[in-house]
């Protein structure tokens, strides 16, 4: 069968948006050098003429540079049109990129979906809550507890009001005892009588008869 009908020719793959930007790619480029290569032909014939008389020389000399000028602006043309091309091609290729970008995005999130839908499936709120509140209740058995270690003993059992007035007193009592100026008047007194009664001197103070200490009579 094969030898009367012949083998079908195998299908190739269907043209790939990468490799068509870059052959036109290089297309480009290609124009681009032969643009180049007449920049250069034209510049020469531009220099040639600047060097010339007018004449048939001269004229001669132009219609080459005319020539070249017109070539050039053929190949600038066909390299516009295949930028052109290029850039649309660019664009799909983009866009195409973007949209499997966009369904490989969907298809994670749809997977990471139903993971979590089997991991909440194991999460039972009851017995969250029911732990939560065995907690609250640990909490509290424990200040409980702190209190109960925290407990004085022995200690009087005194009225607040009575213990309240006690305090009032104490602070006066407090304001009174910051108040050390009485003993700026202790340190000021004459010192205590040493020795026997009726000495006429006790230390560097006169007494009396009776050991106490003689005021000084005040002059008239």
């Amino acid at each position: 069968m094969n030898r009367l009908f012949g083998r079908g020719k195998p299908k190739e793959p269907p043209p790939n948006l990468n490799d068509c930007i870059s052959n036109i790619d290089s297309r480009g480029e290609s124009i681009d050098k032969k643009v180049a290569r007449l920049d250069a032909e034209l510049k020469k014939y531009k220099d040639q003429m600047k060097k010339m008389r007018e004449g048939p020389a001269k004229n001669t000399v132009k219609q080459k540079a005319m020539r070249v000028l017109k070539q050039k602006k053929m190949y600038e043309s066909q390299r516009d049109q295949l930028s052109n091309q290029s850039f649309n091609l660019e664009q799909q290729n983009f866009a195409i990129s973007s949209l499997k970008d966009t369904k490989t995005t969907v298809d994670a999130m749809k997977v990471g979906v139903k993971d979590f839908k089997k991991a909440y499936k194991h999460v039972n709120i009851d017995q969250i809550e029911n732990m939560q509140d065995e907690l609250e209740d640990l909490m509290e058995m424990a200040d409980e507890v702190q209190d109960v270690m925290g407990r004085s003993y022995g200690m009087p059992e005194v009225d607040d009001d009575e213990l309240e007035a006690e305090l009032d007193a104490l602070g006066d009592e407090i304001g009174f005892d910051e108040d050390t100026t009485y003993l700026d008047d202790a340190v000021a007194a004459p010192s205590a009588p040493v020795g026997d009664p009726g000495d006429s001197m006790r230390g560097d103070v006169p007494v009396d008869e009776f050991g106490l200490p003689q005021i000084p009579q005040s002059a008239k």
